[in-house]
């Protein structure tokens, strides 16, 4: 079972301007790296230590990209620190993947192409980076692709919003599909679209993609909305690793995992995706180390029980 936790090597995401209304300062747009060496050192070795096996990396504009180097914020990694950093993790049992969130509400890491959503000159940027990141992870097995939270209430702070709906969102999330396929790995998303689109999702998600639903509150029963998505995705015959966040109360995260683990049937159910949203900052220590600690412990107890594992 995979076990495995989000980290940003960018945190250009949530807004394409410094604005001072916004809920976390963190989530303003910058033209610097977030992400402090020593402090990225810490958590991979916690995650480790914490029985982990996979680390999903937000790459964003924190890459020097040889394809797009105009992308990249000052101070983002060169491509050859990425690969010492994916050896150093398999050295210690932490496969890292890749994360490139082509979501129009969390693009803004694009730069210049954000605003050319849906061109052929955006089509041929993101081809190249999937293109080129599949060859710097040396073909992942998975390739998160994001896709979350695309509508016009999440951008109402933006200076630029644009938003992909019906056949346009399909289209393109087939395209980077296609993309990340070709290179030999399999496509990993955000699954909130089926909340609101919960017939169509079912119909038109391709089965290949790996889903992660999120409900980061204590309302975890078969009848609560979004959680019954978890239900219906499995029932549908889709992968899943659900995520798991202190993002509102640490207690998600061992039940989050209890709930699926009795839910959901064992065949599908491929593991779990630990989401703390904060950027790799030590001044974000407590919150990040929060969430590993109870990951852990979340991964001891299915680990003492392993006939708990999923529905037969």
């Amino acid at each position: 079972m995979i076990w495995a936790n989000l980290l940003h090597l960018s945190y250009n995401m949530w807004c394409d301007w410094e604005n001072p209304e916004k809920f976390s300062g963190y989530n303003n747009a910058r033209p610097v790296l977030r992400c402090e060496d020593a402090f990225w050192d810490e958590l991979v070795n916690a995650c480790a230590k914490a029985g982990m096996n996979m680390i999903v990396l937000d790459l964003g504009d924190g890459v020097r990209y040889e394809s797009h180097p105009e992308i990249a914020v000052e101070g983002a990694w060169s491509t050859d620190r990425l690969k010492k950093e994916i050896a150093r993790c398999k050295q210690l049992g932490l496969e890292l993947i890749p994360k490139l969130n082509f979501a129009t509400t969390h693009d803004y890491w694009l730069g210049d192409y954000a605003k050319m959503v849906s061109t052929p000159k955006y089509y041929e940027v993101c081809r190249d980076l999937i293109t080129e990141v599949s060859a710097l992870f040396d073909r992942p097995r998975f390739f998160h692709i994001g896709m979350d939270e695309e509508n016009a209430g999440l951008q109402r702070r933006f200076e630029y919003a644009v938003i992909r709906q019906h056949g346009l969102w399909w289209r393109d999330l087939n395209f980077y599909v296609e993309q990340v396929e070709s290179h030999g790995g399999r496509a990993w998303v955000w699954s909130d679209y089926i909340w609101e689109h919960h017939d169509e999702y079912l119909a038109k998600m391709p089965k290949s993609v790996m889903q992660s639903n999120w409900h980061y509150r204590m309302d975890l029963t078969p009848d609560a909305p979004r959680v019954k998505d978890y239900l219906a995705l499995d029932q549908a015959g889709f992968e899943q690793m659900p995520t798991v966040s202190n993002w509102y109360d640490s207690r998600n995260i061992p039940q989050g995992v209890e709930f699926c683990m009795k839910h959901l049937s064992k065949e599908r159910l491929k593991g779990f995706l630990l989401a703390p949203w904060r950027p790799t900052l030590a001044e974000t220590r407590e919150r990040h180390l929060d969430a590993i600690q109870h990951f852990g412990e979340a991964i001891a107890r299915v680990h003492a029980t392993p006939s708990s594992a999923g529905r037969g």
